[in-house]
């Protein structure tokens, strides 16, 4: 019994520190940031569309279609395409006041209708998507368009910058990690993940999902299954406000991983035909023990506790991970920068396992309400 719980502990403990310390050393070694992509001559930037789902978005929509008329791109070669799901608001009127190009007043059927909706209107060459709220750099669309270009290249995710200093959300120094994993990602194979708020789609690769879904975990991997490349261009650039404290970014998280486990569960994901080798190993490191982390950390509290009373390292290593609840309950009253990321960690970390509940719970329509909702404070 006792060789059991040990085994238990240390596989579980020894994935969770692979996850988060191995995998990027190991990525570290392996590859090395992709150069910038040589620019494009401005004659040779294809005819695109830039489409923003939106629903009740008519506090920052007007700011959103003006950004994207401010974009550095050949306007005759520019269609704006704003897909409002349904919206209960005056985000369709405010948006075609603003200037765009095509405006889809859509019954409610969630973002991934809107936007399939949308592509089946687009005219442009190239696909490109933004949320209503995301505020482009001048250049962010070439830049996207100028990675794409690249032979076998179907997927592009470009860099988002999350602005708010004001709270105690530590989500910015996560992100900062994370597109340091997807940079080296990306010039290894290909990103295991994207990002709704600025990316770019061959449409010969655009494929329709599921309702209950979304394309930033969808579309790279599905991309890889079909013998293209998803990757990362760090030049293309834009801004988001973020979540101020880190309360709010618990309930964003778990919200996002109500939609993300139908794609883990019943997606794709898991099945690693067409991955290859070096594909296959990076979504079993980055996304499936992430996805695992909150089990695995079950599981090794649950063993050191039992372990403890008759051993001096258990005892050690349970009483570490104590420490780390402790930090992330006096987070909020001690405003100590490691607390504020042990809270972050333990709290995104658990909304993990809170989304896969939500999504065992809950109805597809209540899901996809839920989804539209903003998150505090960034509207």
């Amino acid at each position: 019994m006792r060789t059991a719980l040990e085994i238990l502990f240390w596989l579980s403990a020894g994935l969770l520190i692979y996850a988060q310390f191995g995998y990027p050393l190991l990525l570290a070694i392996l590859s090395k940031p992709a150069p910038q992509a040589p620019f494009l001559k401005d004659d040779a930037y294809p005819a695109a569309t830039l489409i923003i789902a939106a629903y009740a978005e008519a506090t920052v929509i007007e700011a959103k279609v003006k950004n994207a008329l401010a974009l550095d791109y050949p306007r005759e070669r520019l269609q704006i395409v704003v897909a409002c799901d349904g919206s209960p608001d005056d985000t369709p009127a405010i948006a075609r006041a603003a200037g765009a190009d095509l405006v889809l007043d859509l019954p409610h059927g969630g973002k991934m209708a809107a936007q399939n909706a949308a592509v089946e209107q687009a005219t442009g060459e190239i696909l490109a998507f933004s949320d209503a709220n995301t505020m482009w750099e001048p250049g962010a669309l070439k830049r996207l368009i100028d990675a794409a270009s690249a032979p076998g290249t179907d997927y592009v995710c470009g860099r988002v910058n999350f602005v708010n200093e004001s709270g105690d959300n530590q989500e910015g120094l996560y992100w900062r990690y994370e597109m340091w994993l997807r940079a080296r990602e990306s010039s290894l194979k290909s990103v295991t993940a994207g990002n709704g708020a600025i990316y770019a789609v061959n449409p010969t690769a655009y494929k329709e999902i599921a309702p209950v879904t979304g394309h930033d975990l969808t579309l790279p991997f599905r991309t890889v299954k079909l013998g293209g490349r998803a990757i990362y261009a760090p030049a293309a650039r834009a801004s988001e406000v973020m979540v101020p404290n880190i309360s709010g970014e618990f309930k964003r998280k778990r919200r996002m991983m109500s939609f993300a486990w139908p794609i883990i569960l019943g997606g794709g994901m898991l099945n690693p035909k067409g991955y290859g080798a070096t594909y296959t190993w990076m979504i079993f490191s980055h996304r499936v023990l992430r996805y695992k982390a909150p089990f695995l950390h079950l599981v090794a509290l649950i063993t050191s506790a039992i372990l403890a009373p008759e051993s001096t390292l258990y005892l050690v290593l349970l009483i570490l991970q104590l420490a780390l609840l402790a930090a992330a309950l006096i987070a909020p009253i001690v405003k100590f920068k490691p607390f504020l990321i042990a809270r972050y960690y333990v709290l995104t970390t658990a909304s993990v396992a809170l989304g896969l509940v939500d999504y065992m719970k809950k109805g597809t329509e209540q899901i996809l309400d839920e989804g539209w909702t903003p998150p505090e404070g960034t509207r």
